[in-house]
């Protein structure tokens, strides 16, 4: 089955743009090394894999079932283009590219679903306005907890920087019960990978791209968008995790990139607008549109290519 060598690619695309994005804020701030960072986020994308991986996958089988070939399709078109937004530092959606080769895929085969198509859109947009929301309600949340505490210095900077470890490894738990559908979910299906295979492989790949090539992106979301502290990192990441993990529950993969990207806006928008870095976040929005239609296209040149082939 040598078409599961794209969805590895696009595995691996995935770990070095989205998955370490639950530490990103940790170690932009410099309270979690990144290779710390990188250990913790492996293990526990692989467990979130195994233990919640399956949900999101039926999603994807039901808006746009595909055979062998049409999931190559897809997956390569997915991975070069989260890929190359990686080459830019640019954070973007892995579901995006995905879905965006799917869709274009399913309406040249007229077998879109527009239900389960619409369901996946609304949880594009929920997701950074839901981890936004989540960003400001804990940071006054926690602050105030924080302030009737009055730890001293030492205890302050020991206590969060367990505090961003513990939630970082919750966030990619989360990613990676989340996201695995994104790297296999196309492969499950009569004659094709089972579900456990599916999370296996889909997983080690995330953890390949998070070990290799995920730390240029990290600092993007971590350190050039907002300016945060410890504190406020934590917040961060947080958020993040607890809105990613809503919807792997749903059954719907979304980014932790934008999970991520609105809760460092939600706690930008409570320090003062000023903090935010316009010129990134400009950038990370083209990345955000771009993504899909960049996916779509490349999705429609290997088409034709497998047509002229007769491989389809």
């Amino acid at each position: 089955m040598w078409q599961v060598a794209s969805g590895i690619f696009l595995g691996w695309s995935l770990g070095s743009n989205d998955a370490a994005n639950v530490f990103g804020t940790a170690v932009a701030s410099r309270m979690v090394r990144f290779w710390t960072a990188a250990a913790l986020c492996s293990v526990f994308v692989m467990l979130g894999a195994l233990l919640e991986g399956r949900h999101g996958m039926e999603t994807y089988r039901q808006l746009s079932p595909l055979g062998l070939n049409g999931a190559f399709i897809a997956s390569l078109s997915a991975a070069l283009t989260v890929s190359l937004m990686s080459f830019w530092r640019l954070p973007v959606s892995t579901s995006q590219a995905v879905v965006g080769a799917l869709v274009l895929l399913g309406v040249l085969r007229q077998n879109v679903d527009t239900g389960s198509l619409t369901k996946v859109v609304l949880c594009w947009v929920g997701t950074p306005i839901g981890a936004m929301l989540a960003s400001i309600v804990l940071y006054y949340t926690l602050g105030k907890f924080m302030n009737l505490l009055a730890p001293s210095m030492f205890a302050y900077d020991r206590g969060l920087r367990w505090l961003l470890i513990l939630s970082g490894s919750y966030g990619a738990y989360a990613l990676g019960a989340n996201n695995v559908a994104n790297v296999t979910g196309a492969f499950t299906g009569p004659g094709m990978l089972t579900p456990l295979a599916a999370c296996l492989i889909g997983g080690g790949a995330i953890v390949l791209g998070v070990v290799t090539y995920s730390r240029r992106v990290m600092l993007t979301v971590g350190k050039d968008l907002v300016r945060l502290d410890a504190f406020t990192a934590f917040i961060a990441i947080m958020a993040e995790a607890v809105t990613v993990h809503i919807y792997a529950m749903v059954g719907v993969p979304v980014s932790t990139s934008q999970a991520v990207v609105g809760a460092v806006l939600g706690i930008g928008i409570v320090k003062s607008m000023k903090t935010i870095n316009r010129r990134t976040l400009w950038r990370i929005l083209f990345g955000w549109v771009g993504t899909p239609a960049i996916a779509a296209a490349l999705a429609l040149g290997f088409y034709e290519l497998f047509v002229l082939l007769r491989l389809l």
